[in-house]
């Protein structure tokens, strides 16, 4: 890959240990990415903690190929290398006999995916997803329709689709909005099932990002998908880091206090960062917000709301006061007494915080 002005590129494609643009893109355990050669000198050299992080590392780190990363980079670069990787691909697709990239094409594609397990074995081995990826790309509802129900075959396929650039045509389409963004952020949802690719996804510069601005932006499904996406990508730590900064705590709370339960799970996971219930404390009515949530939102949201009531007003006796002020602390001696043992639990571990404010 040819690389001029290293100055031009996001920080997300420099490496942190050579700020160089990679070319060979890893992923360590803890989340970040790394030129292969550089992380890799980095172990050899004795060292078992991250560079960034300086958190432990495994005895034995496996180093994750970030593949939605590299072809970003790649398509990125103007390079000649590039211009003709894409040539020969679609040289590929012609001598192996696929459809040309047409919306009746991409129709039948979708028609198999939906088909059941062997006419997505079919569109998947057939080499045709580049198609899909394509069309998917340029907002084209069908082919984000097609790319979910064939995640849908496995985590092999999950997987698979990553490598195949599945990462790129999806945030594409997440950030473009219109019908295709909710399949789009659907089918994100599925590939990050897999634990790796929470690594990969999570690390693509466009996936957070465009998932937060769709948490804004989009209309009332879209904003549910963007926020059952982030959900699953949360359950990686540093996945949160990343959706604390790309702005979307707000938006949450605005979902959360029009009754999403999953935008207060999303909340429940940001507040177990420190980072994250730092921006949480600064948005007007979180407390209100929570509060009302607790008193009248089903199992999974009361529960979620008095563990970031916790959190936030463990760490602050102005919310504190506030909680108090708007009934919290009666509120809790209602939930103490709840069948649900989580929530029984977390009301106590809130009444005590709110005693010491």
């Amino acid at each position: 890959m040819e690389v001029s002005n290293q100055a031009s590129w996001p920080d997300d494609f420099l490496c942190p240990i050579s700020l160089e643009v990679m070319t060979d893109p890893v992923i360590l355990p803890s989340g970040h990415t790394f030129e292969r050669r550089s992380i890799q000198r980095w172990l050899d050299g004795g060292h078992r903690t991250c560079p960034v992080t300086n958190l432990p590392l495994p005895p034995d780190p496996t180093l994750i190929p970030n593949h939605a990363l590299r072809r970003l980079i790649a398509a990125v670069s103007v390079s000649p290398a590039a211009v003709s990787a894409d040539k020969v691909l679609a040289g590929d697709c012609q001598e192996q006999g696929v459809a040309p990239p047409s919306s009746s094409s991409v129709l039948g594609m979708l028609r198999l995916a939906k088909s059941g397990p062997a006419g997505r074995r079919e569109v998947l081995e057939s080499g045709a997803v580049a198609v899909l990826l394509q069309h998917a790309a340029a907002g084209d509802e069908a082919a984000a329709r097609a790319l979910l129900y064939l995640s849908l075959d496995g985590d092999d396929a999950r997987v698979g689709l990553v490598a195949d650039g599945a990462v790129d045509a999806l945030c594409a389409a997440v950030s473009a909005g219109g019908a295709a963004a909710a399949h789009a952020a659907t089918a994100l949802t599925s590939l990050a099932t897999v634990g790796v690719n929470k690594c990969t996804i999570g690390a693509h510069p466009s996936a957070v990002p465009a998932l937060s601005r769709l948490l804004w932006r989009g209309g009332a499904r879209e904003r549910r998908e963007a926020a059952t996406t982030l959900y699953e990508l949360c359950k990686l730590p540093e996945n949160r880091r990343r959706t604390v900064r790309a702005g979307a705590a707000p938006a949450l709370v605005e979902l959360a206090a029009n009754g999403s339960a999953r935008a207060v799970e999303v909340l429940g996971l940001l507040a177990k960062n420190r980072e994250g219930r730092h921006d949480l404390s600064r948005i007007p009515d979180i407390v209100a917000v929570l509060c009302t949530v607790a008193g009248s939102g089903n199992a999974r949201a009361i529960d979620q709301a008095l563990v970031v009531l916790n959190w936030i007003c463990s760490e602050s006796n102005e919310l504190a006061m506030e909680a108090i002020k708007l009934g919290a602390f009666q509120l809790c001696e209602a939930l103490v007494n709840d069948d649900n043992c989580k929530i029984a639990k977390n009301a106590v571990e809130l009444a005590r915080t709110l005693e010491k404010a």
